[in-house]
């Protein structure tokens, strides 16, 4: 097994310049400015805005989005996250029919449904997901839809909710390392998340399920590794490796910046461990080529 390049704690002074290989393209291209102005016609929110996806100009350039449903303002305030939190507006009963509106008109064939989470609402937002995949295949049937869920503070029923209406993937994010979860994830627990990943497999089977995890918060080689056999014991298939970036401040530190041969060397580990798919680089995110990797797992689930 190869090594990491070993771990280097940041100079004291000003912020390290951002390495070259994170540096993107400022977006304007004009797909990226017809799909913003949708957004704003329907008032939908995208996590790609929010959360300030740096892949916001490519995704957006090709027609795709990460749509971001039951309001913009989270209940939960994670040390990593760029949402907003507090307490939100009521559910829009109306959220889901906009949101499928926007995939018809848009003609896309592949689509990532997320949220904030609502821990003020019983089901977290459960039925909302269930409504807005449901909605969407009757409106644009040709569609395929993965949906990035919150943990619903454990709420068996509610994963079962969304499950029912037969997402194409089930998507939900690790983050960390369980040792930085009191840091990073406020209300998260990292029991909690396999239990989800778990339960889904063994509820529907036949459902891929996905996870992501970010680097830079401090996490040490040896505590990854032994995430990425915590979510293989859970049958987790796909996994997405990512660099965290500090939205401000105000947000928990990052560490380093990992090089581009670290998320190869990663992916190569997370493979050898029995993920189907993995996608590894600075840039990666959750819904980051969403499209390419359900298809890598459906080539690998039919050979």
């Amino acid at each position: 097994m190869g090594h990491l390049i070993p771990l280097v704690p940041p100079p004291a002074g000003p912020k390290p310049p951002k390495p070259d290989w994170l540096k993107v393209r400022a977006p304007g291209s004009p797909n990226y400015t017809r799909l913003k102005g949708l957004m704003r016609e329907l008032k939908l929110h995208t996590v790609c805005e929010e959360a300030q996806c740096p892949n916001i100009g490519e995704c957006w350039n090709h027609g795709t989005a990460t749509f971001m449903i039951l309001g913009e303002v989270c209940t939960r305030a994670c040390a990593y996250c760029a949402i907003s939190h507090g307490r939100p507006a009521p559910a829009d009963p109306d959220e889901a029919a906009r949101v499928a509106r926007a995939i018809h008109t848009l003609g896309l064939s592949y689509v990532v449904v997320t949220s904030v989470d609502r821990d003020d609402l019983k089901d977290g937002g459960a039925s909302i997901f269930a409504d807005t995949i449901r909605q969407t295949r009757a409106l644009h049937p040709g569609c395929r839809l993965e949906v990035l869920i919150p943990d619903f503070q454990g709420n068996e029923a509610a994963l079962r909710t969304v499950l029912d209406a037969r997402p194409d993937v089930m998507n939900h994010n690790t983050e960390t390392v369980p040792r930085l979860y009191r840091m990073a994830r406020s209300g998260g627990r990292y029991t909690r998340t396999l239990e989800l990943l778990d339960r889904s497999r063994r509820y529907a089977p036949d459902i891929p399920t996905k996870t992501g995890v970010m680097v830079g918060l401090g996490e040490e080689h040896d505590e990854l590794v032994a995430t990425f056999r915590d979510l293989r014991d859970v049958d987790c298939q796909i996994l997405t490796i990512g660099q965290y970036l500090r939205p401000s401040s105000e947000h928990a530190p990052m560490t380093r910046y990992y090089h581009p041969d670290e998320f190869l060397e990663l992916k190569r580990i997370a493979l050898e461990l029995g993920f189907v798919h993995v996608e590894s680089g600075p840039l990666v995110r959750s819904s980051y080529h969403a499209h390419e990797t359900a298809d890598a797992w459906q080539a690998a689930a039919g050979s």
